[in-house]
């Protein structure tokens, strides 16, 4: 009987460490192979500069209170509060050794868009990497290329502020499992270019949904409400539902626009809170871009 028990807790055993096994592989982190960004060639810096005004990369990677040409210099440090502790921005300027001077456009590019550091390691997603898996492979380069013409800093931003079992990244390999994935937010059956433009822009480097979207207790999109609002990150108050059936739901086409290039709502109210840089940003993109965000917003299941 003992000795049967001993089978029994050793096969046991045996499966469980098949399974974590298992797991470890499935979810190990997985950058793309080198030829993937071997495509891209050499990047363009102009482009670059329009893809940065699409992320938004200073709202969260410049100095906090920098104002002006100041921006452009990425030092990092701002801290982003969450649910699941303190997540400090780190230093994305050209500097070779605080910032991502060193790095390789591989590098860049599998940070970007598989959530993989340098080192080989997973990055967590408050790093919107989520939305950035959807980015072309052109504008990722063009993006690196304009980053590389930007001012450097030596800052180093300190480590996340993240409890058990948050502070263990491996954990992260099963977030990416279930909610990694760079299919469309939304299906939009005949959508024309302008939309599918738009499409592209909102849910890649826009990364709109990472605030405008509501969040399940892993962190992840709950599904079924892309784009519908989600509680402010910063404390106070909503972000609002951005769908036809939302906040914005009365709106033309016309009236987006106008609001994404002035600040000004169709009630002459004007943009207000994180919103401001946001608005600032996009005002910086081409108007056929602009439009495009327009019909898109306009094409999204209401909710």
């Amino acid at each position: 009987m003992a000795k049967r028990a001993v089978k029994i807790l050793a096969g046991l055993i045996g499966l469980g460490a098949i399974g974590a096994g298992a797991f470890l592989f499935i979810t190990r982190p997985q950058p793309w192979p080198a030829e993937h960004w071997a495509q891209a060639g050499a990047g363009d810096p102009a482009r670059g500069a329009i893809v940065f005004s699409m992320g938004g990369c200073v709202s969260c990677h410049a100095a906090p209170g920098s104002q002006g040409e100041a921006k452009l210099t990425l030092a990092g440090g701002l801290a982003l509060k969450s649910p699941f502790g303190t997540f400090h921005v780190p230093n994305i300027s050209p500097d070779e050794k605080a910032g991502i001077g060193d790095w390789t456009l591989a590098q860049f590019g599998d940070a970007m868009t598989r959530g993989v550091g340098p080192g080989g390691e997973h990055l967590y997603p408050s790093f919107p990497y989520g939305s950035y898996s959807r980015m072309s492979v052109q504008d990722v380069a063009d993006l690196f290329a304009y980053l590389k013409t930007l001012p450097k800093s030596d800052h180093v931003a300190p480590p996340h502020e993240l409890g058990f079992p948050f502070n263990i990244r491996l954990a992260l390999g099963g977030w990416k499992f279930l909610y990694l994935d760079d299919a469309p937010r939304v299906e939009l059956a005949g959508a024309d270019d302008k939309v599918k433009r738009g499409q592209y822009i909102v849910e890649g480097p826009g990364h709109c949904g990472e605030c405008h979207t509501p969040r399940d207790a892993l962190g992840g999109f709950t599904s079924g409400q892309w784009l519908a609002g989600a509680p402010n990150p910063e404390g106070e108050g909503r972000i609002p539902n951005i769908t036809p059936g939302g906040d914005i739901g009365q709106w033309s086409e016309a009236d987006i626009v106008t609001y994404l290039q002035t600040g000004f709502t169709p009630e002459y109210d004007s943009v207000g809170g994180s919103m401001v840089e946001v608005q600032q940003n996009m005002a910086k993109l081409p108007q056929a871009d602009v439009e495009a965000i327009a019909a898109y917003l306009k094409a999204v299941p209401a909710r």
